[in-house]
């Protein structure tokens, strides 16, 4: 087996996700810092020759480099996990699944913003985004509401997918950039369910306890 490379920056959601899934798959891999902030290596042209656009994560798999956090993880499942768990075969929960990694790279893209505005004193408009990333916040919070009256515990069928890899660090790390968990019960409830899932790992700023 070829040695699985992450190119990593600690404070970065979107390499948190790739770390989270690496460790619920139970994959061995070797993380190679990458001084995002304030160093900008991710821009130095080894880092650009791996991902023209930029951006942290990336992943190398022998041949395969792949770069944007979605599209790793959904690398990783169709690669290492035998059973299917995280992204189901079955059409409508394969689609479901998929949009919610849409919207985690696109709603929630607000949040990753914000979140660089307060943690990193990136520019940004911050009153415009926090108003998206409360819209966004608010959808998921009314979808885990009505899958509560269904009995449901997951964003998509009866167990954890890639959904929740994707959508959890954005509402987890939100206190950093001044919104609080108290406003959605249902997502508190669902945060608690993510970290009771085998390989959890957690990353600075998420709280202990919701």
């Amino acid at each position: 087996m070829s040695e699985i490379l992450l190119y990593d920056f600690e404070l970065d959601e979107n390499c948190y996700k790739v770390r989270l899934m690496l460790s619920m798959l139970g994959l061995g891999y070797r993380k190679i810092a990458v001084n995002m902030f304030p160093g900008r290596e991710h821009l130095q042209p080894s880092l650009l020759e791996l991902n023209p656009r930029g951006s942290l994560p990336i992943l190398t798999d022998g041949e395969v480099a792949l770069c944007e956090a979605e599209s790793i993880l959904a690398y990783l499942v169709r690669a290492y996990d035998g059973g299917g768990q995280w992204l189901p075969g079955e059409p409508k929960h394969f689609g479901l699944v998929a949009s919610w990694l849409q919207f985690a790279s696109r709603e929630l893209h607000a949040a990753w913003m914000l979140r660089r505005h307060a943690v990193l004193d990136e520019p940004a408009d911050a009153t415009a985004l926090c108003a998206v990333v409360r819209r966004a916040f608010r959808l998921m919070e009314d979808h885990m509401t009505a899958r509560g009256f269904d009995n449901a515990e997951w964003f998509v069928g009866d167990g954890p997918s890639l959904a929740e890899i994707a959508l959890f660090p954005a509402i987890a790390l939100s206190r950093d950039f001044g919104v609080d968990h108290e406003a959605y019960p249902a997502l508190r409830r669902w945060m608690r369910r993510v970290r009771s899932i085998p390989g959890f790992l957690t990353m600075p700023g998420i709280p202990d306890y919701y």
